[in-house]
């Protein structure tokens, strides 16, 4: 009878991990990348200073300005934070 209850409550908590687990998996996937991450993720591409930063629809878009003089623009996708050169 002993060995049958704690089996039943192995079972138990290991059923509710793994909803747990499906739920944290699921909330993840809608988070944005934020603009202060943006702005992180382009500098880490190309070192620089940042001077603007413009959000559209589906990603941001952070104008670099390089130690060299040049001006870059880095497209920052919000949901996957993959960065693209203009």
């Amino acid at each position: 009878m002993r060995v049958l209850l704690s089996l039943s409550l192995i079972t138990c908590i290991s059923f509710s991990n793994f909803i747990k687990a499906n739920q944290t998996d699921e909330n993840t996937v809608n988070i944005e990348v934020s603009k202060k991450k943006a702005v992180v993720l382009a500098k880490k591409t190309i070192g620089g200073k940042t001077l603007k930063i413009t959000e559209k629809a589906n990603f941001y878009t952070v104008r670099i300005l390089k130690s060299d003089g040049h001006v870059v623009d880095l497209h920052i996708n919000k949901k996957t934070g993959e960065v693209k050169k203009d």
